[in-house]
């Protein structure tokens, strides 16, 4: 006769399988609860990595390093189709952080397009389905507008970056986020950061406005080298960094910047950025002589090459 074949737990007849409950994992990883793949510290690891990269020469803050990470420090702005945030990027066990802004374009459900009909013009994508998703609004089509308004406005700024034009230096784009060099300034006795003030709330002297619009025609001329129009100027989409005399002019928003002459609506946005711009600056003291709107769009449209409408 054959011997009973041996269960695993015959040298142990007390053993009696028992539910435990759930296992605590916490001491597993110092940090408990929290994601075991995220940052040590912050709020994400640098998106450097993966993401597309600003023109060379970079500034010497721009931080590359893999293991940094980012730490959200507030909203510096919102706005229909985007939210700009004050972000921290730094080396953790080191003394290297910089700040940035990130301009994040809103989920389909969110976001309100209203004036890209006009700006697309000229900006055709290759496949015939995309194409059609934009121009219908479909959810998958606003998500394709946030990623080309992201990009687009991320290689505007990389051009005139690097053609030397008063923009802040675009450090990457990911995606429907763009890391932009922050224009402000801490208080070392405070610590508290502040925005560099838009045109719109100032309330410069003769002599400054005088300043200010000298700035401005130079850095339009710029674009218009380029065939270029802002597309939306105003003195919301202007920020005077402080400094010398009047401070530094930047301009900013710059998404819809428009091919003046590839797009057939470009003459016209170009006539509107300029009196728009010019009538601020009269409004505020600024001769008729120094801001006439005229002689600066006929000047525009002949460093450009085309006709003023």
């Amino acid at each position: 006769m054959s011997a009973r074949r041996r269960r695993f737990d015959d040298d142990d007849p007390e053993y009696r399988p028992h539910r435990r409950g759930p296992v605590d994992v916490s001491d597993w990883d110092e940090r408990g609860d929290t994601d075991i793949d995220g940052p040590p510290e912050g709020d994400r690891w640098s998106t450097w990595d993966g993401a597309t990269h600003g023109p060379r020469p970079r500034p010497a803050w721009v931080i590359t390093e893999h293991g940094a990470v980012d730490t959200e420090l507030g909203v510096l702005k919102t706005g229909k189709e985007a939210d700009v945030h004050l972000l921290e990027r730094r080396v953790p066990g080191t003394d290297r952080r910089v700040l940035l802004a990130a301009k994040r374009y809103r989920a389909a459900e969110h976001r309100l397009f209203h004036r890209d009909a006009g700006y697309l013009e000229g900006r055709r994508v290759r496949r015939s389905r995309e194409m059609r998703a934009m121009t219908n609004r479909t959810a998958f089509g606003r998500d394709l507008l946030a990623g080309q308004w992201a990009g687009a406005e991320f290689a505007a700024l990389s051009v005139l970056w690097a053609d030397g034009l008063p923009v802040p230096y675009p450090v990457s784009c990911d995606g429907t986020e763009v890391l932009l060099e922050f224009l402000g300034s801490t208080d070392p006795e405070t610590g508290e950061t502040a925005a560099a003030p838009r045109l719109a709330q100032l309330r410069p002297g003769p002599d400054e406005l005088a300043d200010l619009w000298r700035q401005l025609t130079e850095a339009l001329h710029g674009l218009a080298r380029r065939g270029w129009a802002h597309g939306d100027l105003s003195a919301y989409n202007l920020l005077v960094e402080p400094g010398a005399g009047a401070g530094r002019l930047v301009l900013i928003d710059l998404p819809q910047v428009v091919d003046i002459v590839g797009n057939p609506n470009g003459p016209q946005f170009l006539a509107r950025d300029v009196a728009r711009i010019a009538e601020w600056f009269r409004a505020r003291g600024l001769p008729d002589h120094l801001a006439d709107p005229d002689v600066l769009l006929v000047e525009l449209a002949e460093e450009a090459g085309i006709t003023p409408r």
